[in-house]
């Protein structure tokens, strides 16, 4: 929980830095480890007051900055950046925003951003497909399709 790091945590634990990597990777498979970090997880959530709902209110929020759809520019002295026209002046922050708008597409799962859907295979496995330059109507086709041996 210290920085999510399955690695670190083995190194942290006493494992040596040569088979920390394959350790924590092993240990994240393990299902009482699985439950632990979970919990933790829930716990952490639980007393910062920040959950799904939180972040995707923070990357809304985040977006209109970067769009400056908020605050105006202003001077040192608090006062607001004019044009000739005395219309207030706006900053936009086009990675910011871009950043933001997919932080929450990802989240609300439009799909806006998907690459790759996962699908169950035949014999439970995941099968992954590119979905790069499909629609969404395309998407949701590949997604209902029954596969051999289902």
């Amino acid at each position: 929980m210290i920085d999510l790091n399955a690695t670190q945590a083995a190194i942290r634990a006493g494992y040596s830095a040569d088979t920390a990597g394959a350790i924590g990777s092993e240990n994240l498979q393990k299902p009482d480890i699985m439950i632990a970090i979970s919990e933790a997880m829930e716990a952490r959530a639980e007393a910062t007051g920040i959950d799904a709902n939180y972040v995707l209110m923070q990357a809304a929020k985040l977006h209109q900055r970067c769009m400056q759809e908020i605050v105006p520019l202003v001077d040192r002295r608090g006062q607001k950046i004019r044009d000739d026209e005395g219309n207030p002046l706006y900053a936009f922050n086009a990675a910011g925003a871009a950043k933001a708008l997919e932080l929450v597409g990802k989240h609300v799962n439009v799909g806006a951003f998907r690459e790759k859907v996962e699908l169950s295979g035949p014999n439970g496995g995941a099968v992954q497909v590119s979905v790069a330059g499909l629609t969404a109507e395309q998407i949701e086709a590949l997604a209902s399709l029954k596969l051999e041996g289902e």
